[in-house]
């Protein structure tokens, strides 16, 4: 076709364009493609909320606004929230006699006796809690005693002042290289770069993993709208990075055996997904995801890999070594690109000791953040907080050192021993089931005859402080050295607990019986995240 067509084309088009259009107003011609821009836009933000959040979830959300606009209704939910957060809040301390201000003469010494006073308080946890206290024996003597005394020893130091503190430094990167040997550091595999830094605990160290994953994924493919993809079993901490970062969180549901579900998980991996999600072993229910699986999928599609080994860092290399069946967890799993380590967990150090480590130096680089452009001079942390205390780090330091390998054999092997005896009395109680195949030392339980709930509150009427679960509503229990030596009293208080309830069904006196099972029932997800927000906002 030659130009002069080409042009003759042209112009019969515009005539006839301009023709059909000259029936119609000019007014409506200029709003007609702002309309259908925001039709348009609205259709993609309608298709958008359905894609995140679910036909059924989105239309359920509509109507409760809905009727929320009702005053009579609104005050109604008010007034029934509100209730539901002073039952939860009734077996907590009140505020009555809390200071408001800072009295007008100091206490001097004697704010430890007062301290002692209120101590006295407490909760009698020794022995009862699911989790909490990992340490074993008295508070006042052993380990207990040891790691106290680091503590106060280094109590005043700070590792941001590099000069002043080296040996804080010194002993922050021993804690770390000594956990890294652990998980595969020492290995070929491991590609000879793991790095990392202690932070406060298990959720700062999953932030922290979250917030390198995405910024490295930034430089390294672009990415501006990052999504991850985490089982429903992982830690409540990626929730949390996901809100802080601005990533796009997808929680995917897990296999019938608990596991996380690679096969779904890669359904959801697109252009925007920086990083995948595993645990060793999931808090819930104490079963090691599929490492190996999660790691192959990462590695094909050149995303990260998170591993949370906040509970199983401290237990899992050393269960392995006395020959308990464990699959591969750690960096000697090619795709594992980040792992989370609590050592004041299983590693028996103070509370607020935890490890966030890396493959390779240039994912860690992306969790510091310098600035050049300050009148204060020139400043870089490694972790979120800035000044860290010391002590905490010397205590952790002190708690390796003292055990040692062996150390940690002897404690490993008597808590995966009573976790296998647990789990060997909860199967010989006819009401109660096992959910799936716990890999460590959590035992999680349910009930297809009981309210596995009405059980929990029987459980803690004898004193014991057990985690309720949901998805399926159940409960579990984590061994600690504290309970080697009660275990026997856990499973008769459990044993007489469910046939209480068997014979007895119905909530308990102040029990949160109904208020669990009411939790998991309720459609508006949104409602329950409104009932946690004022449990807390009444309760720190």
């Amino acid at each position: 076709m030659d130009a002069s067509s080409f042009s003759s084309i042209l112009g019969r088009s515009r005539a006839s364009a301009n023709s059909f259009l000259s029936q119609f107003e000019p007014l409506a011609l200029f709003f007609a493609p702002l309309l259908a821009l925001l039709i348009a836009s609205l259709v993609q933000w309608f298709l958008s909320r359905v894609y995140e959040r679910g036909l059924k979830s989105l239309v359920l959300g509509f109507l409760m606004s809905l009727i929320k606009l009702i005053p009579s209704v609104r005050l109604r939910i008010e007034s029934e929230k509100q209730k539901v957060v002073e039952k939860l809040q009734s077996g907590m301390s009140k505020r009555d006699g809390w200071l408001i201000e800072l009295p007008k003469a100091g206490l001097g010494k004697g704010v430890v006796e007062k301290m002692r006073v209120e101590k006295g308080n407490d909760v009698s946890w020794q022995g009862k809690c699911s989790g909490t206290v990992y340490i074993g024996g008295s508070e006042t003597d052993g380990h207990f005693s040891l790691i106290n005394e680091a503590y106060s020893m280094f109590a005043h130091t700070n590792p941001l002042h590099l000069d002043v503190f080296p040996s804080i430094v010194r002993f922050e990167g021993e804690v770390v290289a000594m956990t890294a040997a652990l998980l595969g550091s020492n290995e070929k595999v491991s590609g000879g770069q793991i790095c990392g830094n202690m932070t406060s605990g298990g959720t700062e160290s999953i932030l922290l993993a979250v917030k390198s994953s995405r910024d490295y994924m930034r430089s390294k493919k672009g990415i501006t709208k990052p999504e991850m993809i985490i089982p429903e079993s992982a830690h409540s901490a990626y929730d949390k990075a996901a809100h802080y970062f601005k990533i796009k969180l997808w929680r995917v549901p897990v296999t019938k055996e608990f596991l996380a579900d690679a096969k779904v998980m890669r359904q959801f991996i697109n252009k925007n997904t920086i990083l995948i999600v595993g645990s060793a072993p999931g808090f819930p229910h104490g079963i090691i995801d599929p490492i190996e699986e999660l790691g192959a999928l990462a590695k094909n599609f050149g995303i990260c890999l998170h591993v949370d080994l906040c509970l199983g860092g401290f237990v899992l290399p050393f269960a392995r070594k006395l020959g308990y069946p464990i699959p591969p967890f750690d960096f000697t799993v090619k795709g594992v690109t980040s792992i989370s380590v609590d050592v004041h967990k299983y590693g028996l150090a103070p509370k607020g000791t935890s490890i966030v480590l890396y493959r390779n130096h240039d994912i860690r680089k992306h969790q510091f953040v310098a600035v050049s452009e300050w009148s204060g001079g020139l400043y870089v942390s490694p972790t979120i907080a800035g000044s860290r205390p010391g002590g905490l780090i010397a205590g952790a330091w002190a708690a390796m050192m003292a055990l040692g390998q062996e150390g940690y054999l002897e404690k490993t092997k008597a808590i995966m021993e009573v976790s296998k005896t647990i789990q060997k009395g909860i199967k010989e109680i006819p009401e109660l089931h096992i959910i799936g195949r716990p890999d460590m030392t959590i035992v999680a339980f349910g009930s297809n005859v009981l309210d596995i709930f009405e059980v929990n509150d029987m459980m803690s009427s004898k004193g014991w402080h057990l985690n309720a679960l949901q998805k399926p509503n159940s409960i579990h229990f984590c061994v600690t050295l504290q309970h080697v030596p009660v275990h026997e009293d856990f499973l008769k208080d459990l044993r007489e607990s469910v046939k209480t309830v068997k014979e007895n069904p119905g909530p308990i006196s102040g029990g949160l019986a109904p208020i669990y099972g009411a939790a998991g029932k309720i459609p508006d997800r949104g409602l329950v995240q409104e009932l946690l927000v004022a449990f807390m906002d009444g309760s720190c």
